[in-house]
């Protein structure tokens, strides 16, 4: 095809993902090492069947097992009778049995789908298996120096040694396989966001933890002509053509990032009448794009096999006795109906789990809108600007309800709580009592308003003059004067009615 040809053809992006998540048990799949690793020394949580000795044997992790199944469900996914375990062979250092335990042909969830909005309307993409495996070790590319290690990390490329930490080796994972159903890398982007949310709600993940959730990605471009009205494209059109799969990456806007790089490298290879060559790339966060690994392998390549020292799993009976909790779309329409909440705020408030719970237990106690402004506005919206999460103050939320509860019994203002006391709160670690008697932030008794409006209605006789000539500022001038004196403890509705009553005598 001549370039001039290819300049002229509308190109559409298709693209998959292989979700790899971390399934928060308290032990390894296949042994009893813990994954609570942390900071701990590199290679001190192995033993001889996570590091793949010779003789040792995997036992499965039932915890492993409950959490596939919780995750099954929520995605809406068939559970089989019975499912089994494979060999995945291949080498790789971080790899030590030189083959992973993973499942093939029978995994545990199968046709499922995931619902998530995006830009304003709901998609729901198709999810093709999710099956257990465990997880392989860790690897750091390290350059020679005299600073530490963190500082001499860098890129395979940059690197002059490589550091194995086996620590991770055997941690269970989920690996989702999305249908090739994504035609924006802003849409992968959501989908991310909201399955993570989901997941959190299960109680089967950790965010928190290194590599918690890994994305691989396979793109490829075709003409825009081959996508049904419905999205939808043929197989055969997908088999055709060339993809590329970009390897690890670790964060959701990473992947919208790393997919918009790659989306645009392939339009600009077929727009100039050159071929995408079907390989593994590798995303480079540093620099915002995608480098070539390796040729890209093959299904036949892995040479599956039935893993012989795991015996067939039967759980199509004891999922029906596994419960999941309430899921953030089911919670959200509640908020709605339950206390009267907007879309937006409702949004908001279900984002995590432990926003949500947070919110339900100040609730129960407080005005629902009044609870609602400060969970979801102030104290998410100063959290946000400063970078940090509700987890970030998880052992703080009872001084969050007791600031909720001086605004609800009306012992300090709405505009004090939010601009003065919250924000030392966050900068600087105080509790809000400790602010509020600092900053004599209490509100003032009614003698010492009524004192100051007479002040301010006696000292400003201009303002009187424009209020009673009908100017609409004046009353907000003497309303600042009047919080100016009391320090902003009054409450200015407050003054604003007892200013009136004394003008309009």
């Amino acid at each position: 095809m001549t370039a001039q040809a290819a300049e002229s053809r509308e190109l559409a992006v298709v693209i998959g993902l292989e979700v790899h998540v971390q399934v928060e048990t308290a032990t390894k799949i296949f042994c009893s090492c813990s994954t609570d690793v942390g900071d701990d020394e590199p290679n001190t949580h192995t033993c001889p069947v996570c590091l793949g000795l010779p003789g040792s044997l995997p036992v499965l992790n039932e915890g492993a097992v409950e959490a596939a199944v919780k995750i099954g469900k929520a995605i809406d996914a068939d559970i089989p009778e019975e499912t089994t375990f494979h060999r995945k062979n291949y080498y790789y250092p971080d790899l030590p049995k030189n083959f992973q335990i993973t499942q093939y042909d029978a995994p545990i969830c199968q046709d499922g789908e995931l619902e998530f909005s995006h830009e304003g309307s709901r998609r729901s993409v198709g999810i093709r298996r999710a099956h257990l495996e465990e997880d392989p070790g860790s690897i750091k590319h390290v350059r020679e120096g005299t600073e530490s290690l963190e500082a001499r990390t860098c890129s395979i490329d940059r690197a002059d040694y490589t550091l194995i930490d086996y620590n991770r080796a055997g941690t269970p994972l989920m690996e989702i396989v999305t249908r090739p159903d994504f035609r924006d890398p802003a849409e992968v982007r959501a989908f991310l966001e909201k399955l993570e949310e989901v997941l959190e709600y299960l109680g089967v993940f950790d965010p928190t933890r290194d590599g918690s959730l890994r994305i691989d990605a396979n793109l490829s471009v075709v003409d825009a002509a081959e996508v049904g009205e419905d999205g939808e494209i043929s197989e055969d059109v997908l088999e055709e053509a060339n993809r590329t799969e970009v390897k690890n990456i670790s964060s959701h806007k990473g992947a919208e990032q790393a997919l918009s790089f790659e989306a645009s490298r392939q339009k600009k290879l077929i727009e100039s009448g050159r071929a995408v060559e079907q390989e593994t790339r590798h995303f480079n966060e540093t620099h915002g794009n995608t480098v070539g690994m390796r040729s890209k392998e093959e299904e036949k390549d892995y040479r599956y096999f039935r893993e012989a020292d795991l015996p067939p799993l039967q759980v199509s009976d004891w999922k029906e006795t596994i419960p999941i909790p309430e899921l953030p779309d089911a919670r959200r329409k509640r908020f709605q109906s339950e206390y009267g909440l907007s879309e937006e705020a409702a949004s908001k408030l279900t984002s995590t789990k432990q926003v949500a719970d947070f919110y339900e237990e100040l609730a129960s106690e407080y005005d629902a809108d009044l609870v609602a402004t400060w969970v979801a506005d102030n104290l998410l919206g100063e959290l946000n600007y400063r970078d940090m999460a509700i987890t970030d103050i998880e052992d703080r939320l009872n001084e969050v309800a007791t600031l909720v509860e001086l605004v609800a019994d009306e012992e300090i203002t709405a505009k004090n709580a939010r601009e003065i006391v919250l924000r030392d709160m966050l900068d600087e670690g105080d509790d809000p009592e400790t602010v509020v008697e600092r900053e004599g932030l209490g509100k003032s008794s009614g003698d010492e308003v009524q004192q100051a409006v007479e002040e301010a209605i006696e000292e400003n006789p201009d303002a009187v003059e424009d209020y009673h000539s009908g100017e609409g500022g004046a009353i907000n001038f003497l309303v600042g004067q009047v919080m100016q004196k009391t320090g902003g403890s009054a409450d200015p509705s407050d003054v604003n009615g007892r200013l009136r009553e004394e003008l309009d005598e």
